[in-house]
């Protein structure tokens, strides 16, 4: 019985070791090598990964994900709670051809703030942080081109870009992704279909050349043919050197209704760079400091910094005075020192352009002739003038310039590139000038509307935002608004009108205009326009207004204490261009009183303008037609009244009543 026990515990040991070394195969077994293709295996192979959904793409591929999100303080609910997003836009170049200087929009749409963005810049020229949230175009910075498969031989990292995107967003929590409503390829001559939403966090489209787009440059060019723009910039570099260059900026206005006042230039050095001298034009502050204490202090250890201009990494320019022209240290520019005033070409060809050159010193890696990084994000703005966005500077052929010596010969700059600004209109951007209405049929001037350039921030006593703006007697134009309240109450008793409470806040602008309808007649009409200057210490050298009457200003004939035009070019065709004659060019800024107890008085142009209505139906002078549907001040597009001057009093007789009437009276007089 015992004999027969251990007999069969010794064959259930023998099993279990036999089964344990089967289940466990020795380190020897583990690391032998895997069967030969033929062998027979019971595992199943992996399926092969999807090849990705850009394979399918031969054009421009591009992708927004988003990866991931934050709650920020402060706790707030619904739409104004901040949350952080992280995000992710690549382009990747299937097509067979390089893409060059990219630019990609992308349709944010929850009030986005953006702090930080990789190897882009704002083609608006905005500098980070910014508000994106209708939308932002990025472009390419400093990978600004893309390369093809052909190209490089399939090296992704010469095709594709991928940019990294950190910033806040609001009111959108999770599990909601707040992913943009369009990402597009804005370069000319492509199509893109609306973007398509792959799983919860990424849009993605595919960018094709349009078939019917007909480029002015040829697919071999090494660079992209010059822009149209309102302003262009060309920076050129005319003398490079190892670890400095000369540059020539020069900026042109094309816009017959643009200007600049006082213009102040500002971009972002991307390299350390610093401005060591300059001729034409100066650093609004003059200021070493930063080099003195960063990278450039080091590597230049032997160079006198009170020499230096500026190490500002955004410097502002502002342009010299008149009387630098030909100053040898300063000037000698051509085009330069104009006091900042750039003139459209009509006004004066010779005035619409504005130059000045500067001295760059470079730091390493930059030490080269060739290595040349042009500035980045620039903004141009004047003093009561339109608002300019420019775009990323974009390599073009080197420009020419005439050569030193007088002989017929051209020199090439070293490298160029061209900014483009336009005229734009930022959302709840307030005008900076106004106009009142007024006519010979009614008493009242219709003045400029309650906050029409913004609302003022201090105020000796209470206002209303809100309130319409109380109807003026004429003899309150020239006064400043903080001493019409008491001739705008009286009136108001007067016309039996209503007065609110609190009164009305001023317009709050520099420069407003009076438009006064002064006559109305069969044959024609005429019309009185009286300029303001509200400014303190500004004068206006060489002003200009422009007024659209649509049809009615095709009867303009003649402006009698202006020089009055009426453009003719496609857009502005019904426009009349006003300046002031020759040694009346100047709108003052306002001045002191005859008396220490008198207001100011206001810087004062007038003129009366006649126009014909010959030939032009349908026009109804004192209903409608006789007031401008937009008025300009030096480009500025200036904030109108919401209502006409009427009178129930005027009414131009019938002919067909005036023939009755007539036929009446001869009765009656052959009766008699």
């Amino acid at each position: 019985m015992a004999a027969t026990t251990m007999s069969t515990m010794s064959t259930f040991l023998l099993l279990s070791v036999l089964l344990l070394i089967t289940i466990h195969p020795s380190s020897s077994q583990r690391n032998s090598p895997p069967a030969p293709p033929n062998a027979l295996s019971l595992v199943p192979t992996p399926a092969p990964a999807p090849a990705p959904a850009s394979d399918t793409c031969n054009g421009i591929w591009i992708t927004y994900t988003w990866n991931s999100g934050k709650k920020l303080h402060p706790r707030r609910k619904g739409p104004k709670q901040p949350f952080r997003f992280k995000s992710t836009l690549e382009l990747l170049n299937n097509d067979d051809v390089a893409l060059k200087s990219w630019e990609v929009f992308v349709g944010f749409q929850y009030n986005e703030l953006l702090v930080s963005a990789s190897g882009v810049v704002l083609a608006n020229g905005s500098t980070l942080p910014a508000l994106v949230g209708e939308g932002t175009i990025f472009a390419g910075y400093p990978h600004a081109n893309l390369l093809t498969a052909i190209q490089t031989a399939g090296d992704v990292g010469a095709m594709s870009v991928e940019v990294p995107l950190q910033g806040t967003q609001f009111g959108v929590a999770p599990p909601r992704v707040p992913l943009p409503n369009n990402i597009s390829l804005v370069n000319e001559g492509y199509i893109c279909p609306p973007p398509y939403k792959r799983g919860n966090f990424t849009l993605e489209t595919c960018c094709m050349r349009d078939p019917d787009y007909k480029a002015n440059m040829s697919i071999a060019d090494d660079f992209r043919p010059r822009q149209k723009g309102d302003l262009t910039i060309m920076y050129d570099v005319t003398k490079a050197y190892t670890d400095n260059y000369w540059a020539l900026v020069t900026m042109v206005n094309h816009n017959p209704l643009g200007r600049l006042d006082y213009w102040q230039l500002s971009w972002d050095w991307t390299a350390d760079e610093f401005i060591s001298t300059m001729r034409g034009a100066y650093p609004d502050v003059i200021d070493a400091n930063d080099c003195i204490n960063g990278p450039q202090g080091e590597y230049y250890a032997g160079l006198d910094f009170a020499n230096v201009l500026n190490c500002e990494r955004r410097p502002t320019i502002i342009d010299l005075p008149l009387q630098y022209t030909n100053d040898t240290a300063l000037g000698m520019v051509p085009y330069c020192c104009r006091n900042g005033t750039i003139l459209p070409a009509a006004m004066d060809d010779s005035k619409s352009i504005s130059a000045f050159q500067i001295n760059v010193k470079k730091m390493p890696p930059n030490l080269n002739l060739s290595a040349v990084v042009p500035p980045q994000s620039w903004q141009i703005k004047g003093l009561l003038n339109p608002d300019y966005k420019c775009g990323p500077p974009i390599r073009v052929s080197p420009s020419e310039f005439p050569g030193p010596t007088g002989i017929r010969v051209n020199t090439t700059a070293f490298a160029s590139w061209q900014v483009v600004c336009n005229i734009t209109q930022p959302k709840d951007a307030k005008p900076k000038c106004c106009v009142s209405f007024s006519a010979f049929f009614n008493e009242s001037i219709i003045p400029c509307k309650t906050c029409a350039c913004g609302c003022p921030k201090n105020t000796g006593q209470t206002c209303s935002t809100t309130a319409p703006a109380m109807f003026l007697p004429t003899e309150a134009q020239l006064v400043p608004f903080d001493n019409r309240t008491k001739l705008a109450l009286a009136w108001a008793e007067i016309k039996h009108r209503p007065v609110p409470n609190p009164l009305p806040c001023s317009d709050n602008c520099g420069v407003s205009i009076n438009w006064h309808v002064a006559t109305d007649f069969n044959k024609g009409w005429s019309a009185r326009v009286t300029l303001f200057n509200w400014e303190d210490d500004v004068n206006f050298q060489d002003w200009f207004v422009a007024a659209d009457l649509g049809n009615a200003g095709l009867g303009f004939e003649k402006a009698y204490s202006f020089n009055g035009t009426l453009m003719t070019d496609e857009v502005n065709n019904n426009t009349i261009f006003m300046q002031g004659l020759p040694g009346l060019n100047y709108l003052i800024a306002e001045t002191n009183g005859t008396k220490p107890s008198d207001p100011r008085v206001p810087g004062k142009q007038q003129s009366v303008l006649s126009f014909t209505k010959a030939g032009i139906n349908g026009i109804d002078i004192a209903l409608r037609d006789g007031f401008p549907t937009k008025v300009f001040f030096n480009g500025e597009e200036c904030s109108l009244p919401d209502t006409l001057p009427m009178s129930s009093g005027y009414k131009k007789p019938h002919l067909a009543f005036i023939t009755a009437l007539i036929a009446v009276l001869v009765l009656i007089f052959m009766e008699q």
